[in-house]
């Protein structure tokens, strides 16, 4: 049975885990724990606090004292994460890896793997971040060679509203960013609840949708060395 350990920030679409659980439906685990977030907020600043080395080792340590062995971990924050930059992205996770000491990735490097695993080099972004902080995301899937045609930015600043969006505003936003010429569209916030509208938002424009979620479990299946093709989770793990 693979375990893979989950650090998410602060409150907001943490259900997504328990029903990635459901979905899988192997018996994989996907134990969760919710690192501090002194404040909630889509802001440069926030966002390198809630990202910290001694935040996450705190988690981690946390996490392995609640549920026992771990086969991988994943840093499930898309923004505490691509907001370090590319070699500061790659510092959080080795720091990570230290303390857990297990494989471990965050979701930024996650999408990373994923667009290379489709073969997919050109995408449209579709941000619930504020521009600024959106297009720190942009730079670092372009250190990746991902070339971002478009970036559409909903300007919420905190992970709580995010987390508030219907089935329905999420499918009509990732329609409405979408360009022809685009190989998939990227939904980068792990606030953002996705699990359940996998195979509907492939379905709805036609393209992979790579969702931080989706992706987080994804990545955190591949480190713990389980490449299984599973249905119901979108093209990614199909």
């Amino acid at each position: 049975m693979t375990t893979v350990g989950i650090l998410y920030p602060g409150f907001s679409a943490e259900d997504d885990y328990p029903r990635a659980e459901r979905l899988l439906g192997d018996g994989t685990r996907l134990p969760l724990v919710h690192t501090l977030m002194r404040e909630d907020a889509h802001r440069v600043d926030a966002l390198l606090d809630v990202g910290s080395e001694d935040v996450l080792a705190d988690g981690a340590q946390s996490l392995a004292a609640s549920d026992g062995p771990l086969d991988a971990i994943v840093w499930a924050c898309t923004s505490g994460s691509f907001v370090f930059g590319w070699d500061g992205a790659q510092a959080q996770v080795a720091a990570l890896r230290e303390v857990a000491g297990v494989p471990a990735t965050s979701t930024s490097f996650a999408f990373v793997e994923a667009c290379r695993a489709l073969g997919i080099r050109s995408v449209v972004v579709g941000a619930t971040y504020p521009a600024d902080v959106a297009e720190r995301f942009v730079e670092f899937l372009g250190k990746a060679g991902i070339t971002v045609l478009a970036m559409t930015p909903r300007g919420i600043v905190t992970a709580a509203e995010v987390g508030t969006l219907t089935e329905d505003v999420v499918l009509d936003f990732a329609a409405a960013v979408d360009r022809p010429d685009a190989d998939a569209i990227l939904l980068p916030d792990t606030a953002l609840h996705t699990v359940e509208l996998l195979d509907r938002l492939d379905e709805r424009v036609g393209k992979p949708v790579l969702t931080a979620n989706q992706v987080s479990v994804w990545q955190g299946l591949r480190l713990a060395g389980d490449t299984t093709p599973r249905p119901g989770l979108g093209a990614l793990f199909r």
